[in-house]
């Protein structure tokens, strides 16, 4: 059997899924990755078939989109291209994390594909979403990536066909201690707005993650780390707290450790609003963004705030089982003919 496994790489979630979701495919038949973005640090340890720019996110200094790069890198007629020239009719199965050239690639072709991972979950109306609805947030999450069958991963199995989140092993064997330290990695935040902020935080001590160094460097109480799997894993095991983005996979390793967990949404991303409420509705601290407020809020948080601890189940094997029997997977309404944002884009 021959198998594609196509991934977002806007934001390291999607490729450090991967890691853990790849041996488990591979002993189904013959895989081939694809990888469609640019902007993420995770690298994968395993040969890349296809690799494509696709659509990148880009943010700006304070934590927010920034919609004009975002945009301005969008190549239209590049992205149609590698939509009809991609070989998607080679394989016999195309299992998909929000990617977009192999899922309108798949459209195209008349080839069904199957979703597997968060933003499937979004197809279900009892995933959590802000009290403010967003109709193009709406759209993106279930337009973006459109496929047939689909297997979704959330923070609490809110319907039938989602599943708690996939820990990495890497993470379960962690050897988890108390070390005082508090682990932060905001990368839609630029360095100085986050020192700015937690420097004035005296007794407590901080490794920020940075995209922008390439060695550790020490200010006062903040050491300042590169990113780096190995580093932050062994920061987030002996870390009091996560200070994080409220994506999906970086919350649910924390509370799976025990750790206490303070998200900061990305400003006008749907997604990581609608991962905020769910995370609430949990316990977990939630702050819309750094201001002038934030350090007595990071104070509080650091006093008063207790850890949750989730003992999510190991339950990859099973879900990959799951894919090649098709059992358990919700069939999920395909895309209208004209396709993304209703446009005839083919």
């Amino acid at each position: 059997m021959k198998i594609l496994y196509a991934i977002q790489a806007t934001g390291n979630g999607h490729l450090s899924r991967a890691r853990e979701i790849i041996p488990h495919l591979q002993q189904f038949g013959e895989l081939d990755l694809f990888v469609s973005g640019d902007n993420a640090d995770v690298t994968l340890p395993y040969p890349i078939k296809y690799k494509s720019k696709g659509f990148s996110i880009y943010y700006n200094r304070t934590g927010g989109l920034d919609y004009f790069r975002t945009f301005k890198n969008v190549k239209t007629k590049r992205l149609i291209k590698e939509v009809k020239d991609f070989p998607i009719e080679q394989y016999d199965l195309v299992i998909n994390d929000f990617e977009f050239i192999s899922a309108y690639a798949a459209h195209l072709k008349r080839k069904e594909i199957i979703g597997f991972g968060h933003q499937v979950a979004f197809h279900s109306p009892e995933t959590p979403r802000p009290k403010r609805r967003s109709y193009f947030g709406e759209f993106i999450l279930k337009h973006y990536a459109p496929c047939h069958y689909g297997i979704g991963l959330h923070f609490d199995e809110f319907d039938d066909f989602i599943k708690k989140p996939i820990i990495r092993s890497e993470v379960r064997n962690l050897d988890v201690k108390q070390l005082g330290h508090y682990t932060i990695y905001l990368g839609h935040y630029q360095d100085v707005e986050v020192i700015k902020a937690i420097k004035k935080i005296k007794d407590a001590q901080f490794h920020l993650f940075s995209k922008s160094v390439k060695t550790i460097d020490k200010y006062k109480n903040i050491t300042v780390f590169p990113i780096n799997n190995e580093m932050y894993l062994e920061s987030l095991a002996g870390c009091e707290g996560l200070i994080t983005g409220a994506g999906f996979e970086a919350p649910a390793e924390a509370i799976f450790l025990g750790k206490k967990v303070m998200a900061l949404p990305i400003k006008g991303q749907y997604e990581q609003l609608c991962n905020a409420k769910a995370l609430k509705e949990i316990g977990i601290t939630v702050v819309k963004r750094i201001n002038e407020k934030f350090p007595l809020k990071l104070h509080n948080w650091i006093q008063n705030t207790n850890s949750l601890q989730i003992a999510y189940p190991d339950q990859t094997s099973q879900l990959v089982e799951k894919i090649f029997e098709k059992e358990g997977l919700k069939r999920i309404k395909q895309i209208p003919d004209k396709g993304l944002f209703g446009l005839k884009l083919f």
